[in-house]
């Protein structure tokens, strides 16, 4: 479930960002399908994610929302007219989104212990996800260069193969592929969705329990809880700069400033920070434990910092292909410390509020300012004569996580927050 889950996102997210440009739609209308994600998150704070847990099966809702989502992603592969791609991707996110929080409610009502299974559940998400990239490399190939090649035996195939990726206009047509293969998955999980146990609708509770966006609002009068939600939309923006501005940097050649990656080869190298997300999760619990609530955040959100000083003055493949690995610091040191941090210190009776609090900030507010401004910033600000700036592009963020950090270190201090009358 969780596999199939994050393997509909990971097909198409990364290489959506480069696959616009090539349908001749403006930034405006780029930064209008791209904020559709972000867009349903926030609908899904306020709404869909509530709603569509108290008023149906959880397997019920999975199997209908893959069905017509898959449909709607499917048929993207085939569309070109910019009101019918943005209606399609704005169907296909409004359904996808509350299924993340869907599934994880059919995990938590069927396992014995969620405390210590549920890690090792979610964690088949990564996988899911590093699959989806590793997939294209078959099929984002050239394959007149690879029959040119005339391989002779399985290992000169695979070389030939690994060997020969798309490239400008024939990667475009050929990323086509991703919104086929994520519909693909999204159908298979539709059927599949249908043989999970039954998890019937939670009941509504009230007060808090039936306004709970009221309530988590309510949670930022504290300065440092509004301090990391400031802080978490800043390091949102610079995270989701990297998805927008990674692929493009990736596969565009080295005389243009970019790193020159085949295009085959864009999702599996940027599949290295899942890989690496994966592995730093297993040492999140230990490095709170050693440095602490707000410097193991700081470390987080200086990852960023990390990566996209390498992008501006080292950009060379071996050095852009190793620093992926820091996606794993930037992503569970401080995303991933943010959540443990809501679940840990906050009372029971405002976790579930504060959580949603942080996600509407994290895969809303945050993504939606990135995904709005960056198309303009990278066509239109540090693009001259069809060449982009790429160095000048990517102290952008840098000086953004860099702030952030400074601002985390210097003012979040966390201090108790009473239980809510009545509980």
């Amino acid at each position: 479930m969780m596999g199939l889950q994050f393997f509909i996102w990971g097909a198409w997210l990364p290489l959506i960002y480069s696959y616009l440009p090539s349908l001749k739609f403006t930034p405006a209308e780029q930064a209008w399908i791209l904020s559709t994600f972000p867009l349903a998150a926030i609908v899904g704070m306020f709404f869909s994610n509530q709603y569509a847990d108290r008023h149906f099966a959880a397997e019920k809702f999975l199997a209908f929302s893959h069905l017509a989502g898959g449909v709607a992603i499917f048929l993207l592969a085939f569309t070109q007219s910019f009101w019918l791609f943005f209606g399609l991707m704005l169907l296909h996110c409004l359904l996808y989104v509350p299924t993340i929080s869907i599934v994880n409610s059919v995990a938590f009502a069927h396992l014995k212990d969620p405390e210590k299974e549920f890690g090792w559940v979610r964690m088949g998400g990564s996988p899911g996800w590093i699959l989806a990239g590793w997939l294209f490399t078959f099929i984002l190939v050239d394959w007149d260069k690879v029959h040119a090649a005339c391989p002779r035996g399985l290992v000169d195939w695979l070389g030939a193969v690994l060997g020969s990726g798309l490239t400008g206009s024939a990667l475009a047509q050929g990323t086509r592929w991703t919104f086929i293969a994520a519909g693909a998955a999204s159908l298979v999980l539709a059927a599949y969705s249908l043989t999970l146990p039954h998890t019937p609708p939670r009941k509504i509770g009230r007060g808090a329990e039936r306004f709970a966006w009221l309530e988590a609002v309510r949670l930022l009068k504290h300065p440092f809880i509004l301090v990391l939600w400031l802080v978490a939309f800043v390091d949102a923006f610079v995270l989701y700069s990297y998805f927008n501005w990674t692929g493009t940097f990736l596969g565009t050649d080295r005389a243009a400033g970019g790193v020159g990656i085949p295009g085959n080869w864009i999702m599996p190298v940027m599949g290295l920070g899942q890989l690496s997300e994966m592995l730093t999760m297993f040492i999140l619990g230990a490095t709170l434990k050693r440095l602490g609530w707000r410097l193991t955040m700081v470390i987080g959100i200086l990852g960023h910092a990390a990566r996209f000083s390498v992008y501006a003055f080292f950009p060379n493949p071996a050095a852009i292909i190793a620093v992926q690995l820091l996606h794993g610091i930037c992503y569970a040191f401080f995303f991933g410390a943010v959540y443990i941090f809501v679940d840990s210190y906050f009372p029971k009776d405002v976790r579930a509020s504060a959580q949603g609090l942080f996600n509407m900030m994290i895969l809303g507010f945050g993504a939606l300012a990135a995904n709005s401004v960056c198309p303009y910033l990278m066509q239109t600000v540090f693009t001259q004569d069809g060449v982009t700036n790429f160095h000048s592009l990517f102290l952008v963020p840098l000086a953004a996580a860099t702030l952030a950090a400074l601002v985390l270190a210097l003012f979040f201090r966390p201090a108790a927050i009473p239980e809510s009358p009545g509980h």
